[in-house]
């Protein structure tokens, strides 16, 4: 552990922004004792944020399935035949429908993923009114909808959107394993977009992949290292469904997973860590570490894109007994 010990660290400052950050010193902090990295990242989850409070998204899926992206972890490519029903873009109203079940259950942002490569400017404008709907409810709005030019990023900044999700998924070494028809400067160019027109970027990763330490290391090093670190990062277990090519690979370690947490928290001191995908197979008390480790903010309800999720009652029964309290609509990141 010789080199985790020589990564700076002060009790008194826990916390200062980088943008300069070595992947040997990501790989060091993910090396270092659990304790002692967990600890860390508790000191600088304290620095920044209130500990026992949970910034709560829903997610809903806008439309599914027929994704012209071969990432072979998701059930929504053309190119799998994993029994996904197709679903066209919904109506405005089964979108504010879904939105005020999600503000009724304490969801303070209100996120849509659409499966598609890149939108086309028809279906923007329909989403456009969807945000414009979603925000008179009262709700912080995201949406997912793949690649971008910077006129549709500039009108989704119009319509107000709030957020952009946009996940760079693993290290850029490991990605072409993962993806073949897009690559990791697309991904990269889309983020410098979002942030040139002025909305907050969401942007995060899958483990579980198959991928390394060296991987886990090089994603969060590339994330730390943007402009602007994100303001959501969403952590993603990966879900494994039949019929993708990553079906039946190994297990993640669940420590494995915290410790990615903590150091995320550590190397992106201000943003909100998002347990996202994968939170069905989790425990309580592996989430209970995650949350020790400074994630603090989760996606809540029944389902993500086409996943299953915990749900709310299960959430709001483990907030109970964990002390946290759900942050209200509108927190702030």
């Amino acid at each position: 552990m010789q080199q985790a010990e020589r990564i700076p660290f002060n009790l008194a400052d826990p916390a200062p922004v980088r943008h300069d950050w070595q992947q040997s010193e990501a790989e060091a902090l993910l090396a270092l004792p659990f304790i002692d990295l967990v600890h860390r990242a508790q000191a600088v989850h304290r620095a920044h944020f209130d500990p026992n409070e949970i910034q709560i998204s829903s997610l809903l899926s806008i439309k599914t399935g027929a994704c012209a992206e071969d990432c072979a972890y998701c059930p929504q490519s053309a190119r799998y035949d994993t029994g996904l029903p197709r679903q066209e873009l919904l109506s405005l109203e089964e979108v504010l429908e879904a939105a005020r079940r999600a503000k009724a259950q304490g969801a303070g942002r209100f996120c849509m993923g659409a499966a598609w490569r890149s939108p086309k400017d028809r279906d923007l404008e329909r989403i456009c009114r969807m945000i414009e709907g979603v925000k008179a409810l009262g709700l912080e709005t995201c949406v997912t909808l793949g690649m971008l030019t910077e006129t549709q990023t500039r009108r989704l900044k119009e319509a107000g959107l709030d957020y952009y999700n946009h996940n760079l998924d693993t290290s850029e070494a490991f990605y072409p394993k993962i993806i073949s028809t897009r690559t990791y400067q697309d991904r990269l160019a889309t983020l410098e977009r979002v942030r040139a027109a002025g909305l907050k970027v969401c942007c995060g990763g899958i483990l579980g992949m198959g991928e390394s330490d060296a991987d886990r290391a090089g994603l969060l090093t590339q994330l730390a290292n943007l402009p602007e670190h994100p303001h959501s990062v969403p952590i993603n277990l990966l879900v494994q469904v039949q019929g993708t090519p990553l079906a039946g690979t190994e297990k993640l370690d669940p420590l494995v997973f915290v410790r990615t947490v903590a150091a995320a928290r550590i190397m992106m001191p201000r943003s909100r860590v998002r347990l996202s995908a994968g939170r069905r197979e989790m425990s309580d008390e592996l989430q209970a570490l995650c949350f020790l480790a400074g994630a603090n903010s989760i996606f809540y309800g029944e389902r993500l894109l086409t996943t299953d999720n915990p749900e709310a009652e299960r959430d709001r029964s483990l907030f109970r007994r964990l002390g946290l309290r759900m942050a209200g609509p509108l927190a702030g990141d």
